[in-house]
C-alpha cells in the first residue's frame, strides 16, 4: 500500500489527530481493516460502530496487535484520527489514495457471479500488469475504501466489486473510485424482495455505466448481450459499449460450448481473432463470467490467445462458491453455500448432475432470502428443477413455509425422490451424515442468513 502518515490522513479525512505527539511521524505501512484481528503490522484500525459491536471497544487491542493508529469518531486512548463519520472519512481516504496510484479501476456489479468474475478477472489482468482487486466480498463502503488503500504507486489496475443494497450504493461507491471500465454481468432476482422487481434492480446497477466517463475520455462499459436489462443499459451511459455473451450482437463471443465433468470449453472469438478456452472453474454459467473478464481484458490491450491462455489456467479463490472439497471416503462436496438466489441455485444444481457423472446426487438446500412476494412461486420452481434434474436425494434445511413448499414441490413431481429435512443448521448434520454413501456427490446451497456456509468442513471431517 502507499505510506501515509498521521498527519496526511487528518488532512483527507478533514480529522483531527488525537494521542499522537507527532502525526507525521506515525506512518501507515501496512494492511488496514475494519476487523482487529485482520489488521496488519504497520496497518489502521478502523473503529466502526455496527449495530451489535462497536470497533472503538478493540481500538488498544488492534494496536497491541500491530496497528500503528486508528480512523475512529471519538478518542480511543491510541493515535488516531478523530472523525465525525467514520465510513465517509474511510470513502474520502480511498479517494486520497487512488490520486496516489494513478491505477486504472475496473468496476464490475451483478446480480449473481460478482465474486467470481472479479476473482477470474484479476488473475487474467495480473498477466497483464500488477493488479489488486477486492478480497472476497468487501464490496460495501466499508470494504471496497479497504481494498483502495491495498494499491501502491505500482498498481496497474484496480479490480473492484460493487454491491448494492438500495437505489445509490453503487453510484456512491462508483464516486469514491471513480472507473474507467464497468462490466454489468446480469439482473436477477436475488434481493427483489429489497428492490420490488428486476427492473429497480437494473436500475440500480445501471449506475455503474451511468458513472463513466464518455467514450472520448476512455470509458467502456462491457454489458451482457444476452440479459435483455442489461444490454438495455447501452441508453444509460455515454462510455462505449462492449457486448460479450453468445448471440451475434455480442463482439466477444463463445461459440461450441461444452460440458464435461462439471467444467465448461468453448471456443473464445474476439475482433481480434479466436482461440480455445477450458475452464478450471466449475458450472456452464461461467462462460458469460469468462467472456465479461474477456472483453475487459480485451478492451485493455490482451490478445486473443493470452486472455484464453489466462482463463484456463485461472483458478478458483474465493471459498463457499462451487468449492470442491474431497473426502477419503470417495464423497465429494461441493460448497456452494456463500448465498443463494433462483438464478444461481438452478446453475449449482446443474452443476452437480454435471460433475457426478452418474453418482449418486444430494442436494441439501437452505431457504433463498430478500425474495418478497415471489418467494414461494421461487422455491417452488426450484422444487420442480430438482425432480426434472433426477437428482437422487433432497435434504432441506429450515422451516419457513418457503422450503416447505420446495421440498413438497420436488416430492410431488418425482414421488421417487428421497427426501429428509433439518430444521436448522445446527441439526443439520445428523439429519446427512446417516444417508451418505462413498462417491456421493453432495451439494450445500443457501442463503448465507441460513448458516450452512461452513458445513462444507465439518462434513469434510465426518467421513
Amino acid at each position: 500500500m502507499i505510506t501515509l502518515t498521521l498527519a496526511e490522513i487528518a488532512e483527507a479525512t478533514g480529522g483531527t489527530v488525537h494521542d499522537a505527539p507527532d502525526p507525521e511521524q506515525v506512518r501507515v505501512t501496512g494492511q488496514s481493516a475494519s476487523d482487529s484481528r485482520q489488521v496488519g503490522p504497520g496497518g489502521m484500525f478502523v473503529a466502526v460502530t455496527g449495530a451489535r459491536v462497536d470497533g472503538h471497544d478493540f481500538a488498544e487491542q488492534a494496536v497491541a496487535g500491530g496497528a500503528v493508529c486508528v480512523l475512529a469518531s471519538r478518542p480511543v486512548g491510541v493515535p488516531a484520527v478523530v472523525v465525525p463519520d467514520v465510513t465517509a472519512a474511510l470513502g474520502r481516504l480511498a479517494q486520497y489514495a487512488l490520486t496516489r496510484t494513478g491505477a486504472q479501476v475496473v468496476a464490475l456489479t451483478g446480480s449473481a457471479g460478482k465474486t467470481t468474475t472479479k476473482d477470474l478477472l484479476a488473475q487474467v489482468l495480473a498477466r497483464h500488469g500488477r493488479t489488486v482487486a477486492t478480497p472476497g466480498s468487501f464490496n460495501t463502503q466499508i470494504g471496497l475504501p479497504l481494498t483502495v488503500l491495498s494499491a501502491d504507486e505500482d498498481t496497474r489496475f484496480l479490480v473492484l466489486e460493487m454491491g448494492a443494497r438500495h437505489v445509490g450504493d453503487i453510484a456512491y461507491l462508483a464516486g469514491l473510485t471513480p472507473p474507467r471500465i464497468g462490466i454489468v454481468l446480469n439482473v436477477g432476482s436475488a434481493h427483489v424482495g429489497e428492490f420490488g422487481s428486476r427492473e429497480a434492480i437494473a436500475e440500480a446497477k445501471s449506475e455503474l455505466v451511468q458513472a463513466l466517463p464518455p467514450a472520448s475520455e476512455g470509458g467502456v462499459a462491457i454489458l451482457n448481450a444476452d440479459d435483455d436489462l442489461v444490454a438495455a443499459m447501452a441508453d444509460r451511459t455515454k462510455a462505449a459499449v462492449t457486448y460479450y455473451g453468445t448471440s451475434e450482437q455480442a463482439s466477444i463471443r463463445a461459440t461450441d460450448v461444452e460440458l464435461t465433468v462439471g467444467r465448461a470449453a468453448f471456443r473464445l472469438h474476439t475482433p481480434d481473432g479466436n482461440a480455445s478456452v477450458t475452464l478450471q472453474l466449475l458450472g456452464a454459467h461461467q462462460v458469460h463470467n469468462a467472456l465479461a473478464v474477456a472483453a475487459t481484458a480485451h478492451t485493455l490491450g490482451m490478445s486473443t490467445s493470452a486472455i484464453a491462455e489466462a482463463l484456463s489456467s485461472a483458478a478458483p479463490i474465493s471459498a463457499a462458491r462451487l468449492e470442491i472439497l474431497e473426502r477419503a471416503d470417495g464423497v465429494t462436496i461441493i460448497n456452494d453455500a456463500f448465498n443463494a438466489n433462483p438464478e444461481s441455485t438452478r446453475a449449482a444444481l446443474e452443476t452437480l448432475v454435471s460433475l457426478a457423472q452418474g453418482r449418486r446426487t444430494v442436494a441439501v438446500l437452505g431457504e433463498m432470502k430478500e425474495l418478497g412476494p415471489t418467494a414461494t412461486e421461487a422455491h417452488q420452481t426450484i422444487g420442480q428443477f430438482v425432480s426434472s434434474l433426477g437428482i437422487h436425494i433432497l435434504v432441506t434445511v429450515g422451516t419457513s413455509s418457503e422450503i416447505t413448499a420446495l421440498g413438497e414441490t420436488a416430492r410431488t413431481a418425482n414421488p421417487a425422490l428421497a427426501t429428509a429435512a433439518a430444521e436448522h443448521a445446527a441439526s443439520l448434520l445428523g439429519a446427512l451424515t446417516p444417508l451418505l454413501t462413498p462417491g456421493d456427490v453432495v451439494l450445500i446451497k443457501a442463503s448465507r442468513s441460513v448458516g450452512l456456509e461452513h458445513l462444507a468442513g465439518v462434513l469434510l471431517d465426518e467421513e
